[in-house]
C-alpha cells in the first residue's frame, strides 16, 4: 500500500471507469426529462471503451475446522469470529438463507444472542451476518465475550451450529419470527432517499431482478420449512468452520485447546501465521 502512487490510481481509473461499465442511480424530486440534460452536460466527454477482464477465481472452502489465536496480552475480553464461504448474493436460496441467519444470529432475539447474552451473560451481543458480493462471500459469526468464558463461549457457538444443522432445527415459531422481522419492517426501511438509492444500487451491483423488492415480501412469506432446511444444508457446515479468537493467549489458549476443534495456528498482530501446533 505504501508503494502506491498517484499514477497508479489514475491508471486504475482510466482502465476501469467507463460509461459502458457503469450504472448511475439517481433518487430525488426530479424527472428523467430534467435529469438527462444535466447528465449530458457533465459527462459528455466521458467516452466508452474496453475494460480489463475480471479475474476472480472461485476457491474451495475449508475441508475441516481450523482455529487461529491472535494474542492480545492484557485484553479484557476475547473476540470470537467464525467464518465460512457461501454463495454469491444472487443465488436461488438467498431469501431462505437470510431467514435462517436472522433466526440463528441476525437479530437480537436470535439463538446465539439469546444464549451468550441473555442466558449466560458472557457477551454484550453475539451475531451472525454475511457480506454481499457478486462472487463468493464470507458468512461470519461474531461474539465478543468475557476472557474467562472464552472456552465456554466458543463451545456454545460450535454447539449452536451443530444444533441448527442437526438435532435442533429451527422451529416454526422461530421461522415465523424471522419472516415477520424481515417483512414488517419494510415500510421503515426506505424512509430516506439514501435508503432507496442503496436498495437500487444493490439491484444493479449484484445482478438482482428489477422487481426484487416489489416481490420481496411475498417471497419471504412463501418460504417453507423445506426451503429453510435446504438453506441450512447448503450454507451451514459446522465441521468446516474457521474460528479466529483474539484475546490474551496466556489466559485462553489452554481452554481453546481443550475443545479439540482442530489444528491451532497462532497469528501475529498483522494476521500472519507464527507457529502451528496440533
Amino acid at each position: 500500500m505504501n508503494a502506491m502512487t498517484r499514477d497508479d490510481l489514475a491508471a486504475f481509473a482510466r482502465s476501469w471507469f467507463k460509461p459502458n461499465h457503469s450504472t448511475l442511480v439517481v433518487v430525488g424530486d426530479i424527472t428523467m426529462a430534467e435529469l438527462a440534460p444535466k447528465l449530458e452536460r457533465v459527462f459528455k466527454d466521458w467516452k466508452p471503451g474496453d475494460v480489463p477482464a475480471e479475474n476472480i477465481a472461485t476457491v474451495p472452502g475449508p475441508t475441516k475446522t481450523k482455529v487461529y489465536i491472535l494474542d492480545r496480552p492484557g485484553a479484557e475480553q476475547s473476540i470470537i469470529i467464525g467464518g465460512s464461504l457461501i454463495a454469491p448474493t444472487a443465488n436461488p436460496d438467498e431469501l431462505a438463507f437470510e431467514t435462517l441467519n436472522d433466526a440463528f444470529g441476525g437479530s437480537f432475539s436470535s439463538r446465539i444472542n439469546m444464549n451468550l447474552r441473555e442466558d449466560k451473560h458472557w457477551s454484550y451481543g453475539s451475531f451472525a451476518f454475511a457480506q454481499d458480493a457478486r462472487g463468493q462471500r464470507p458468512w461470519f459469526i461474531y461474539a465478543p465475550v468475557q476472557t474467562d468464558k472464552t472456552k465456554e463461549s466458543l463451545a456454545e457457538l460450535v454447539k449452536e451450529l451443530h444444533d441448527i444443522a442437526g438435532a435442533r432445527p429451527l422451529t416454526a415459531a422461530e421461522i415465523q419470527g424471522a419472516k415477520d422481522r424481515q417483512t414488517l419492517t419494510l415500510a421503515g426501511r426506505w424512509e430516506t432517499g439514501g435508503a432507496v438509492r442503496s436498495a437500487l444500487s444493490d439491484i444493479a451491483t449484484y445482478g438482482l431482478p428489477d422487481d426484487y423488492y416489489q416481490t420481496y415480501e411475498s417471497r419471504i412469506r412463501a418460504l417453507t420449512p423445506e426451503d429453510i432446511a435446504k438453506a441450512v444444508s447448503t450454507f451451514i457446515h459446522p465441521d468446516r468452520e474457521i474460528w479466529v479468537v483474539v484475546g490474551d493467549r496466556a489466559k485462553i489458549e489452554a481452554g481453546v485447546r481443550q475443545l479439540a476443534l482442530g489444528e491451532v495456528t497462532f497469528l501475529d498482530a498483522d494476521g500472519k501465521p507464527e507457529t502451528t501446533s496440533p
